[in-house]
């Protein structure tokens, strides 16, 4: 059966069958089996990735005469997670620093839901770096799950459950869901806020997804697919009292735009510390095409950096074959959501991040994992595994990696 269809026939009521969700077991409580099968993968994945952490510090050490590794820890911490650390340390504006400081690190373009979480399991014990990875660890695990119960509700009685969370767990930039970044803790959010609206339960969805917004300005673009999918839904639930729950998320955006109005005067300035750090400045589309092309094959940057530009022309190409087999489709929820992450990405200077972004588009992962031919997995598994390695060392021994 196509995805759509399992979109259109799959009820709420039916997570209660036989491959339901959650299951009394005398092992582990409420897990079912299923759940169990999921989290293995993800904790056979987290070794893999320490394994090739410890490998790193060893064979690629900052200085090649070393006789001692780095401590292993500190190949996690790169980029991004400096910029949230500081603000879990200091706030946004310390000392009364900010834009209009000489040498400014624009750490409000970061929205303030992951600096938050860490400061709170920071003040329990232990140090910044393993706070971070806490947090990202808990997390993963509930987007595994998360993503294992969505595709039983399109697949039930199948395997693609586990092959979804396989080809996620492996995907090229699976290393930014195990490092101190925002991407585990916002999928943790935003995934169960969409089953909670699957299942019709669209103030858990509003709850979810406002928090979800407060970690990632993304979670605007999962309140409005909710919203879709609420509308989709309405001969069903026939609910339009929960309309309130759906608008919630806005909250977020505007509590975080009052608190940088209040210090900056100006209520956008995340957006334009992402403008001024990460040249993120809107454009039309072609102009970032051409852009990105010429950095990827006009040999005006470093063989590292033209590579990373390739890498996002084909995550823009895959995100948009994606969008258009959702539309083939009729998944108007999936879809809506998909584009509007490749308007927000496809329309700044140059493309930047995408396939990182990737980790983020949930229907990719099902739609992947629907096409349960044995040697689809199998191709996929042989040809991104080693991308997959190749990113995780090219970003812990300190390289751009997205």
């Amino acid at each position: 059966m196509t995805l759509h269809a399992r979109l259109e026939t799959s009820r709420p009521k039916r997570l209660a069958t036989p491959g339901k969700l959650l299951i009394r077991t005398k092992e582990l409580g409420w897990l079912a089996a299923a759940d169990r099968t999921v989290l293995s993968l993800y904790l056979l994945t987290r070794v893999a990735i320490w394994l090739t952490a410890y490998a790193a510090v060893w064979v690629f050490p900052a200085d090649g005469r070393a006789r001692q590794p780095a401590d292993v820890r500190t190949a996690f911490a790169r980029w991004d997670w400096n910029h949230l650390v500081s603000i879990a340390r200091e706030g946004y504006f310390p000392g009364d620093t900010g834009p209009w400081s000489e040498g400014w690190d624009n750490r409000e373009a970061f929205f303030p839901g992951f600096p938050l979480v860490l400061r709170a399991v920071h003040s329990a014990g232990g140090d910044w770096i393993w706070a971070g990875l806490l947090i990202s660890f808990v997390s993963g695990a509930i987007v595994v799950l998360a993503l294992a119960r969505i595709a039983r509700l399109h697949w039930p009685g199948t395997d693609v459950d586990r092959t979804a969370v396989l080809f996620f767990l492996t995907s090229p930039c699976s290393i930014f869901l195990a490092v101190g970044y925002t991407e585990a803790l916002f999928l943790a959010l935003a995934l169960p806020a969409w089953l909670a609206a699957r299942r019709h339960r669209w103030a858990l969805a509003g709850i979810l997804c406002t928090l979800a917004t407060t970690v990632r300005i993304t979670g605007l673009f999962v309140a409005v697919a909710i919203a879709v999918q609420f509308l989709v839904d309405i001969g069903v639930h026939r609910n339009w009292r929960a309309v309130s729950w759906l608008v919630a998320p806005v909250s977020a955006a505007l509590g975080y735009g009052i608190y940088l109005f209040e210090k900056t005067s100006d209520p956008q300035a995340w957006r334009h510390a992402q403008e001024r750090g990460w040249d993120r400045n809107a454009t039309n589309p072609w102009h970032s095409l051409t852009t990105t092309w010429e950095a990827a094959f006009g040999h005006t940057y470093s063989t590292a950096y033209a590579v990373e530009f390739r890498a996002e022309l084909v995550a823009i190409g895959i995100g948009l074959a994606l969008l258009v087999f959702l539309l083939f489709r009729r998944c108007w929820a999936e879809a809506t959501y998909i584009a509007l992450n490749l308007a927000a990405l496809g329309a700044s200077y140059w493309y930047l991040s995408i396939p990182r972004a990737t980790l983020l588009w949930w229907p990719l992962w099902l739609c992947l994992a629907g096409l349960r031919h044995p040697f689809v997995r199998t191709m996929y598994l042989c040809v991104i595994a080693p991308l997959s390695t190749i990113v995780a060392l090219v970003f812990l021994t300190g390289r751009w990696a997205g």
